[in-house]
């Protein structure tokens, strides 16, 4: 790990004015669990970090008319152990309890899950976001892509989007709120997350100079019926292989409205419009969500290597809605 040096502010401003004008000039500290494993494998070599574990204001949950406040440095076991939480919302619960780690679960930041960098192992390796050799070629068609996109792979970015609250978040219609300079700006949390186009981007809309300081979840998003399901490889400290989480709105048995999000299957949360369609009018059985779990993955363009999650996929869009369904 390269030499850095360290700021601890007390106040948001004091942390805006910590940071710097690109990413390899500062970097924001809270948890770390994602941030110094990159550090040491000098994938990032940013000369100064941020903590902002000390910043009162980007903590807390908060309850008022407008909805619900989650403060950026609240941790993953904060959620899972917030008693509103798992009423109005098991699906927010269920994300962050299926960390399989409780060392993550307690160090990892709602804002760092967020903002967590690709675990594709090109780009941990070395080879860029992107994942191309030195003369340009990518890598990841004709490589090891076991774990990689099947849906909006199209190119250049192959990599799978690691958030884990991301696709619940979305389907409740969160949104954050940013601070940079002396501004601060709310925006759509679908709308954070871009799939790069040159190595020159990154894979959320967010400034070097500027902090996601809380999630906020609107009003009347706990009328909502919520599930997240997960499909991993083993239930040691791992990532999903595919996710889905199914925010529903029930009246009399039926679907009146779905939003269905897929995680770790496309370079940002996936949203699954044509299952949502199929859905819609319909009472949320075995029958209405396999037919929507076909819907999800219709779209599919698997690599050499990962077929296999496609079935994953249209296998965790069905058990969300019926787990949603017995909500």
């Amino acid at each position: 790990m390269e030499a850095f040096a360290y700021a601890r502010p007390t106040s948001q401003k004091e942390a805006l004015a910590s940071l710097g004008g690109s990413f390899e000039e500062s970097a924001v500290l809270a948890g770390g669990t994602d941030l110094l494993s990159l550090m040491k494998n000098y994938v990032v070599t940013p000369k100064r970090l941020v903590d902002i574990r000390g910043v009162k204001e980007f903590g807390g949950i908060t309850r008022g008319a407008g909805g619900v406040r989650i403060g950026a440095t609240v941790t993953l076991q904060e959620l899972a152990d917030d008693a509103g939480l798992r009423k109005d919302f098991p699906g927010i619960v269920a994300a962050a309890a299926a960390v399989p780690s409780m060392q993550i679960r307690n160090m990892g930041t709602v804002a760092g899950d967020l903002c967590q960098r690709p675990r594709c192992w090109y780009f941990r390796n070395g080879f860029g976001l992107l994942a191309h050799d030195p003369k340009g070629k990518p890598l990841v068609p004709g490589g090891d892509n076991r774990y990689h996109a099947i849906l909006g792979n199209e190119g250049p970015a192959y990599f799978v989007n690691p958030s884990s609250l991301a696709p619940m978040l979305i389907a409740l219609g969160a949104a954050i709120e940013i601070a940079g300079g002396a501004a601060t700006r709310k925006l759509e949390l679908d709308k954070f997350f871009r799939a790069p186009h040159g190595e020159n981007q990154r894979e959320y809309t967010l400034a070097p100079n500027e902090i996601v300081t809380a999630v906020l979840i609107p009003e009347g998003a706990a009328n909502w019926k919520t599930a997240t399901y997960e499909v991993r490889e083993k239930q040691a400290l791992d990532w999903p292989l595919a996710t889905a989480s199914v925010a529903l709105r029930i009246d009399g048995g039926t679907v009146r409205e779905a939003r269905l999000m897929m995680g770790h299957v496309a370079p940002v949360p996936w949203r699954a419009q044509e299952a949502e369609r199929v859905l819609a009018g319909k009472a949320p059985d075995a029958e209405s969500a396999a037919k929507a779990g076909e819907a999800a993955v219709r779209g599919a363009h698997p690599l050499s290597g990962n077929k296999y999650k496609v079935q994953l996929a249209r296998v965790a869009v069905k058990r969300a809605i019926l787990e949603a369904g017995r909500a």
